[in-house]
């Protein structure tokens, strides 16, 4: 299978995926993967992909879930990664070919778009890809066509902001050392996108699924380890919203660094830094 071009510079997903500020999610995927890891199982373990099923796995980023997905369908079955990010799909490429896996592979495409071939797939999996689309339903009708007639979904997506002190009071704390911010609309992309149930159910019933089903899940996030509040400033500035302020100064930088280690002082431990964030694991069949 080859790549598809990515999508145009002038769309800002696109661009902001290849942009330097997406580099972290490449570069530095450890930081992510342990703050996401018991996502990750939960959603795995709820969707339970069985030996020698093929599975498309959306947004998969660095490689993570791909690896994971790989284990459980094992060598009769087959994981297809797909990714805007080029620096990340290049990731995910080189830890497929170091683990010797000729069952999985990544590849840039937009999955919205994509000329996937119609029932490939018995499961469509992400781990927080999908809250980005510009027209969801579109996309998610394009997935649906990829997929066998028993096949199912599985997404996981943050719950609402409301919910969610990751990543939103980080932002609350240094909001007053930053240019204005617009939190995006309710249907506009922006990663509390999904948390709206009505809405998810909406967008996958349009695509064409059916039995839609949210399970909620609870984690600490854990933002650092043993570099405590230091760490997880540092966190902050690399994942999340805080990525998207553009047009700051060295010292505006500075600022906002100091006054996020000072708020992770107020919730570090000895174990390390985390904060309480809210999921939804969705389901769905075609």
């Amino acid at each position: 299978m080859t790549d598809t071009q990515i999508p145009s510079p002038f769309n800002a997903q696109a661009e902001y995926w290849n942009s330097p500020a997406a580099q972290p999610w490449a570069e530095q995927h450890e930081r992510q993967d342990r703050a996401l890891a018991s996502l990750a199982t939960a959603a795995l373990d709820l969707t339970a992909p069985q030996p020698g099923e093929h599975v498309l796995d959306i947004g998969c980023g660095s490689g993570t879930t791909v690896l994971a997905l790989a284990a459980r369908v094992g060598p009769r079955g087959y994981v297809l990664g797909a990714d805007i990010a080029a620096q990340s799909v290049a990731r995910a490429r080189a830890r497929i070919a170091a683990a010797g896996l000729r069952h999985a592979e990544v590849i840039s495409a937009d999955v919205a778009t994509h000329p996937f071939v119609a029932g490939s797939f018995d499961l469509a999996f992400s781990r927080l890809g999908v809250m980005f689309f510009t027209d969801p339903t579109a996309a998610f009708a394009n997935v649906h066509r990829a997929m066998k007639p028993a096949g199912r979904l599985a997404l996981a997506v943050f719950r609402p902001a409301s919910e969610n002190p990751w990543p939103s009071a980080p932002v609350a704390a240094v909001r007053h050392l930053l240019p204005p911010m617009l939190p995006p609309a309710p249907d506009e992309p922006g990663m509390f996108s999904w948390g709206d149930p009505g809405r998810v159910q909406q967008i996958l019933e349009g695509a064409g699924f059916r039995e839609v089903a949210l399970t909620p899940v609870n984690l600490n996030y854990q933002l650092a380890g043993a570099g405590g509040a230091a760490e997880a400033a540092e966190f902050a500035l690399l994942f999340g919203p805080l990525t998207r302020v553009s047009g700051l100064s060295a010292e505006q930088r500075e600022a906002v660094r100091a006054a996020l280690e000072g708020f992770f002082e107020r919730h570090a431990t000895p174990q390390g830094v985390a904060l309480p964030s809210a999921f939804w694991i969705v389901q769905a069949r075609v």
